[in-house]
């Protein structure tokens, strides 16, 4: 039995589709889902039962990235096609472009830019978009995606669920440029959810339309703020569109010493490090960060990480800003305050079980915010009253950064252990200065659970430190006052010198 010219150039486009697809390691839903498609026309197309088409190949090449052997069978077959057809000569692909006319969008260039201001961060992303395709472009999808604790998914979905992200916060505003020419686009919701927005930008405006009409090109540029109380520190671009070249820049304030880092994943490879180095400069009292990559594979994902150090910085007038002064500007209530004298109310649990989380959720967001602030190397704990909530709360960050944080309610301590030691402390509400304190080596500290429940935890040595530190803080104590007297409190400038790590 023989089989046609054509026949052939389908089972090798059918042949080369599932040898791509198995060395990926990607079932044929998957590759259905990845590529937009009902995962019934996969399995036909590889069975034979259906003829590939242009679209199919095009997104097929793109997904498992097949370094242009889908579209070369792809081509074959539909050259044999139109011959049989008897139809017109066909334009060839531009040279090195495996894309041809018909394709849809294009992304040329992509420029993202992430800006950290006072209040939160300041998104802009630039693109120049080419119609590839057959059809006018109407509209444009974007999305905004937020994630507060990116390792704790468990957190941060019910952090977002309580401060759910809003388009009001987003201030979207978007614009299309065109021959020098900038005008505002509109823009409708797709999808509202806790922690992302779906939105489609529309090629219109109160005055006209203007679709991106195949073969043409134009600039879209889009902006959007979140708050600090909702962004983590990482930024991600996912490729979703054949892409030419991709650019971010990350300008944070130098100030904090920013160290930044990145990863990238893609269909065909695990998360690693980036291929391309990130390269700074500063330029006032901006850092400025910058990566790029030119062809990223469709379905690429490259994720910009970072945290403060949080180093002081020259002021204006030849002053420097004060450790203090850091505190204060992320709502620490600093020394001096009549709620830091005042004992907090206990909470009435489970009654106030979904108050309880609330101030839990919030003193577990600022101690994100101090570990881009200072390293901590000890282990940090902050209280309700520090926030200025009065209400027996506080949560105490382990030394070792992969520990839960553990959280207080309603504690009080019921036993310590006779032998004490002398270590220096710290204090948020009065962070520039350090003092030497007598603290048990051990405590047994009795807590609520947020069902009401009463439990004993023994803490010691370092975690005993910290754990009183806090407990002190709800009876409205500071460690001044466990300080012998006559003990002068060292200048954090001066500790720096002479200070080290609590010994046990």
């Amino acid at each position: 039995m023989t089989t046609s010219p054509l026949d052939r150039a389908a089972d090798s486009f059918a042949a080369e589709l599932a040898r791509q697809r198995t060395g990926r390691g990607l079932s044929k839903k998957q590759l259905a889902t990845l590529m937009g498609f009902d995962p019934s026309y996969v399995s036909h197309v590889e069975g034979r039962r259906h003829r590939p088409t242009e679209d199919f190949a095009r997104r097929a090449e793109a997904v498992l990235e097949a370094s242009g052997a889908i579209w070369q069978r792809f081509r074959e077959y539909d050259d044999l096609r139109h011959a049989r057809a008897e139809k017109g000569h066909r334009d060839p692909p531009l040279p090195g472009q495996w894309l041809p006319p018909g394709t849809g969008l294009v992304v040329e260039r992509e420029l993202a830019t992430l800006t950290h201001t006072d209040d939160g961060y300041r998104c802009v992303i630039r693109r120049e978009l080419y119609n590839a395709g057959t059809e006018p472009v109407t509209r444009y999808l974007v999305r905004v995606a937020v994630d507060r604790y990116p390792n704790d998914p468990g957190r941060s979905n019910r952090h977002h669920r309580e401060h759910p992200l809003t388009f009001a916060e987003l201030q979207l505003r978007a614009y299309r440029e065109d021959g020098g020419e900038r005008e505002a686009m509109h823009w409708r919701a797709k999808h509202d959810r806790d922690a992302f927005k779906e939105i489609w930008l529309l090629f219109e405006n109160a005055e006209r339309r203007f679709p991106l009409y195949p073969g043409d090109r134009a600039t879209i540029e889009y902006a959007y703020h979140v708050g600090q109380d909702k962004w983590g520190p990482w930024f991600q671009r996912a490729v979703r569109l054949p892409t030419r070249h991709l650019a971010v820049r990350l300008d944070l304030p130098a100030g904090l010493d920013p160290q930044v880092w990145g990863v990238e994943t893609s269909l065909s490879a695990e998360e690693g490090p980036l291929r391309t180095a990130v390269i700074r400069h500063d330029a006032g009292d901006r850092a400025l960060f910058d990566w790029a990559t030119d062809d990223p594979p469709l379905n690429a994902r490259y994720r910009m990480q970072w945290r403060f150090r949080g180093r002081p910085e020259p002021e204006p007038d030849g002053g420097r800003i004060r450790p203090s002064d850091r505190m204060r500007g992320i709502g620490i209530v600093q020394r001096g305050a009549d709620l830091l004298r005042q004992p907090a109310r206990p909470f009435d649990l489970p009654r106030d079980e979904q108050v309880a989380r609330s101030v839990v959720d919030r003193l577990c967001s600022v101690l994100v915010r101090l570990d881009e602030l200072h390293p901590f190397s000890k282990g940090v704990g902050i209280a309700a009253p520090q926030l200025g909530i009065g209400l027996a709360a506080a949560v105490v960050r382990p030394p070792d950064r992969t520990a839960e944080p553990v959280v207080l309610l309603n504690p009080r301590v019921v036993d310590a252990a006779p032998d004490a030691d002398e270590q220096y402390e710290g204090c948020l509400s009065f962070f520039d200065h350090r003092g030497l304190v007598p603290r048990s080596l051990r405590i047994d500290v009795e807590h609520a659970q947020y069902d009401g429940s009463r439990i004993i935890t023994s803490y010691e040595f370092g975690m005993a430190r910290l754990v009183a530190h806090e407990i002190d803080h709800l009876e409205g104590r500071l460690y001044v006052d466990r300080m012998a007297p006559g003990v002068p409190l060292v200048p954090v400038e001066e500790y720096r010198e002479t200070g080290h790590p609590w010994r046990y």
